[in-house]
């Protein structure tokens, strides 16, 4: 990645916001006034190099970063999160700098990776949510069979997934159309069965929503309903649920679909196999248990199937995550955060020969995972 000469401010802005920050907090870190923080981020003047050493410990970014091009930034306007009205507008800005920082590192592994190209048609003109998750499981030839992994599914229409790793419960999940790709951002340290509705969930923005309509708690509610029904297919609930279900059984059945004991519940009452007398007793006795904040027998994490394919083949290369940070002129920990909970396969190799000298590293190939990939 070319790096500037000259000091960009709206990378010390994007550092700021991923971190948490207002400019009021920062210059008390700093040691400055918040009018000169306002000025750095304005342009109207660079810090000296003391004060850029300051912003860059108490940022944790290296200030070379801060001397990049101006980056990809996601903006509130074309990012759908689940549950904004939840959060604050400091984690909505910690979550898009997260987001920029996965563009950053997207762009440098396809420039050596051929990745799967998006296979996601446009449903926002089929009559209901219902009808859009059963017309692109016909597209996609998955019957009415269970998806088994969310996450390779995504990968495999072209997706990318990265990882949130923000250690709050507000902020669920968000997705995005940059250019022709589809991304989606999970908060992996939610449930498995928490992680996969959110994947399908942000599905349903991708295909209902990527020309923008409906907004707010209208879209929430189509991406709510098409989540459940791709992961839930009508004729399949109604093939397997039992007519006086008990909250042990749900607990058993839900590992049919992948799904948590709550929703499973919801999509029986919203298909018409439970009365609304007996889902009101069922969700007063799963609330009572706690299951709605932590999910009974919970299933194995999915993981990506991409990124781990990917780490692999730069291991190999002897290629680190510190040498990847280094060409980003980010902190290797950012890299940790995007892959949190997503890829196995760990980038902790480096550049050396086993003489303890650093060789250069080889031209990478294109390498082809599309045709690997599979649900």
């Amino acid at each position: 990645m070319s790096v500037n000469r000259h000091f960009n401010p709206s990378r010390l802005t994007l550092a700021r916001k991923r971190r948490g920050l207002t400019m009021t907090k920062l210059a008390a870190a700093v040691g400055v006034e918040p009018r000169s923080v306002s000025a750095y981020e304005k342009g109207e003047f660079g810090p000296d190099n003391e004060r850029l050493t300051k912003l860059s410990s108490a940022l944790n970014f290296p200030e070379s970063f801060f001397f990049g091009d101006d980056l990809d930034e996601p903006t509130p306007d074309i990012a759908r999160f689940r549950a904004l009205s939840k959060m604050t507008a400091g984690q909505r800005d910690t979550a898009l700098g997260s987001g920029a920082i996965a563009l950053m590192l997207n762009a440098w592994i396809e420039a050596r990776f051929e990745l799967p190209s998006s296979d996601l048609p446009d449903l926002s003109r089929e009559g209901s949510p219902e009808a859009a998750a059963l017309a692109l499981r016909q597209q996609w030839g998955l019957g009415e069979l269970p998806v088994k992994n969310m996450i390779h599914l995504l990968e495999a229409k072209g997706v990318r997934v990265f990882s949130l790793s923000v250690d709050a419960a507000e902020v669920d999940a968000f997705s995005m159309w940059r250019q022709s790709t589809p991304f989606v951002f999970l908060n992996t340290k939610k449930s498995a069965e928490h992680s996969r509705f959110d994947a399908a969930h942000e599905l349903g923005h991708l295909v209902l929503h990527r020309h923008g309509s409906p907004q707010g708690r209208e879209a929430e509610r189509e991406a709510n309903a098409f989540a459940s029904a791709l992961l839930m297919p009508k004729a399949s609930v109604l093939a397997y649920a039992p007519r006086m279900a008990t909250l042990e059984h749900l607990i058993q059945l839900k590992k049919l679909w992948g799904v948590s004991v709550a929703a499973l519940t919801y999509r029986l009452h919203a298909v018409g196999v439970l009365s609304d007398w007996h889902y009101q007793s069922l969700y007063i006795e799963l609330s009572s248990r706690g299951y709605r904040k932590k999910e009974p027998d919970e299933g194995a994490r999915e993981t990506s199937q991409v990124l781990q394919k990917v780490f692999a083949a730069l291991r190999d290369e002897s290629i680190s995550r510190r040498d990847i940070a280094s060409e980003l002129h980010v902190a290797a920990e950012e890299l940790d955060q995007l892959v949190f909970g997503l890829a196995l396969t760990g980038l902790n190799g480096s550049r050396n020969n086993g003489d303890g000298k650093a060789r250069k590293p080889p031209q990478l190939h294109v390498v082809s995972t599309s045709k690997e990939i599979r649900r």
